[in-house]
């Protein structure tokens, strides 16, 4: 039995072959937090009626469900395709390296239509029986990664979904031996897209892909429940660079307002031969919006560059995922 605290819980997750048809979870993540809940819309019917001083409680009607919320965790090592696949777009198979233990993902940016997830979550009573929670039709419309000095790899999944059903079986979790990314393997390169050079300085980055749909497809005969969002705008990309200053470059593309390609990179531990575990946002084009440098004082000038990424008209962005996965 498990522990009866959030010690106890764990995340489930699987590709749908549908929106909204429940598939068994076949990877389990570890995460730090979860916001992930039902939301009902509910209808009370006010008729008046002769000495009745309350509404009556069978004329409360349930008229739309849905769900809505995050999922916070360490980027690590193996287990993240799944999530990266649904945010952004491209059906991925991992490619071996030569002959080696070693498979790369690359989650090139495409539309989302088709890409939804079961998530399934097993809350904890105070007992120690663990409730099932089983989240269906989960897009992903957004996703951060950041990371700080002295920091891990985080990522945050902003998810939507079509409904949550309580009565799936609770499936066995299983975790493989894996790592977090974190601030001592991490590079942020810039330049001509393809030579891309590391800059020094770097303390913080963070960046944010958002993949706007329409989530409020409502219609008569799906009984109360949406069907699959669609995407509705254009996909946004921000971000933001912490640095030293201890050079010019990202203070000169902010004055000139200079495109640049981004590379941000974390190479872990060998796989094999010339094969690492890597996490690797590419970015093809980038403008820094601000702010330039001020000095506030006597410590160390500590700019703070926001920028945004868009299309060259060639290369799309892309994130690379290499780990030992031989599925995604």
């Amino acid at each position: 039995m498990a522990i009866g605290s959030g010690l106890g819980a764990q995340m489930g997750i699987a590709a749908e072959n549908g929106y909204g048809t429940y598939q068994a979870p076949t990877r389990f993540v570890e995460f730090t937090k979860e916001g992930l809940h039902l939301k009902k819309t509910t209808a009370q019917s006010a008729g008046v009626a002769a000495g009745r001083l309350l509404a009556l409680s069978s004329r409360r009607v349930v008229t739309q469900r849905q769900v809505a919320g995050s999922l916070d965790m360490e980027v690590t090592t193996k287990a993240m395709g799944l999530l990266l696949q649904a945010l952004m777009g491209t059906t991925v198979t991992p490619v071996q390296q030569g002959t080696t233990a070693a498979y790369l993902q690359t989650h090139t940016l495409a539309d989302v239509a088709g890409k939804s997830l079961t998530i399934q979550k097993g809350v904890p009573l105070t007992t120690g029986t663990v409730t099932d929670k089983s989240f269906l039709g989960c897009k992903i419309i957004a996703a951060e990664f950041s990371c700080t000095v002295g920091g891990m790899l985080m990522a945050s999944f902003d998810v939507d979904a079509k409904d949550c059903d309580e009565t799936q079986t609770l499936a066995v979790a299983s975790y493989p031996a894996m790592a977090p990314f974190h601030f001592g393997q991490m590079a942020l390169k810039t330049g001509t897209y393809g030579g891309e050079v590391a800059l020094d300085g770097i303390r913080k980055v963070s960046v944010k892909i958002e993949r706007p749909q329409a989530v409020d497809r409502f219609y008569a005969g799906q009984a109360g429940l949406k069907k699959e969002p669609i995407s509705n705008d254009q996909v946004k990309i921000s971000g933001s660079l912490e640095t030293d200053y201890v050079a010019t470059t990202l203070d000169d593309l902010h004055t000139s307002d200079g495109a640049t390609a981004l590379v941000w990179e974390f190479i872990g531990a060998n796989i094999a031969s010339t094969y690492f575990e890597t996490f690797r946002i590419k970015l093809p084009v980038i403008r820094i919006n601000d702010a330039p440098p001020t000095v506030d004082g006597p410590d160390v000038v500590r700019p703070s560059f926001s920028f945004e990424g868009l299309f060259d008209g060639t290369n799309q962005p892309a994130i690379e995922y290499m780990s030992t996965d031989t599925t995604v």
